[in-house]
């Protein structure tokens, strides 16, 4: 049930912000979290009362995560200052998320490569397209987007990739995508395009070591299945 209780007259042990302080942010919960975010409620409802509203308007983090700020403004008690507060704080974490320092890491094989972008590319809702340059070595040099496509699908030309790999003299190329459906599985046009990706990047002398394709929690290896 939502509280009106204002946090200040909570019992200081039980304050999120105290609580945070004392026992790290891992031992809050989301609404807890939320309602630091938050700051402060409003006459009708707590920094927790609308924390609560909030998850019981979406449900869970990921779908919080997605609402804009139009959206989020709609929720009582929100208004323009709440939600850009809410939009940018998960931003920050977005932002946090991907850029994990990704130069110099190793490649040894599809499971490295959805480790560096499961976290940032597991929930997007529209297709994100990037590629992992990699030296002699298969160490990353560096990791560039090459296009953000729809919900459907990312239209990609391998000249939009060989031009920022030749730049960064780059000796193999490792793609990335992934399926805001949460399903990794590679559909035809996935297939073809790796198929056609790789015999340019013979012609160029800039190798295709793998297309891994990430989901929910979930990855798919078009190398390890066979696709070229």
């Amino acid at each position: 049930m939502e509280t009106h209780l204002s946090v200040k007259r909570l019992p200081p042990e039980d304050r999120p912000r105290e609580r945070l302080y004392h026992n790290g942010p891992c031992e809050l919960s989301l609404q807890e979290l939320l309602a630091i975010v938050l700051g402060r409620g409003t006459r009708e409802a707590s920094a927790l009362g609308l924390a609560f509203r909030l998850l019981e308007r979406y449900g869970d983090i990921v779908s919080l995560g997605r609402a804009n700020l139009d959206d989020l403004k709609k929720v009582p008690g929100i208004g323009f200052v709440r939600a850009c507060q809410l939009v940018a704080a998960f931003e920050i974490g977005k932002r946090f998320a991907t850029n994990p320092g990704t130069r110099g890491i190793s490649i040894h094989g599809p499971g490295d490569i959805a480790r560096m972008f499961m976290h940032e590319m597991t929930h997007l809702d529209r297709e994100h397209f990037k590629a992992a340059l990699l030296n002699t070595k298969n160490q990353v040099l560096k990791v560039v987007t090459i296009s953000i496509g729809s919900l459907n699908a990312s239209i990609v030309h391998p000249r939009e990739i060989f031009k920022p790999a030749i730049s960064a003299s780059a000796a193999s190329i490792v793609l990335v995508h992934n399926h805001p459906t949460g399903d990794p599985t590679p559909s035809q046009e996935d297939v073809e395009f790796t198929r056609r990706f790789a015999k340019c990047g013979d012609l160029m002398g800039i190798q295709l070591l793998d297309h891994v394709i990430i989901g929910w929690g979930r990855y798919r290896s078009l190398k390890e299945s066979g696709a070229f």
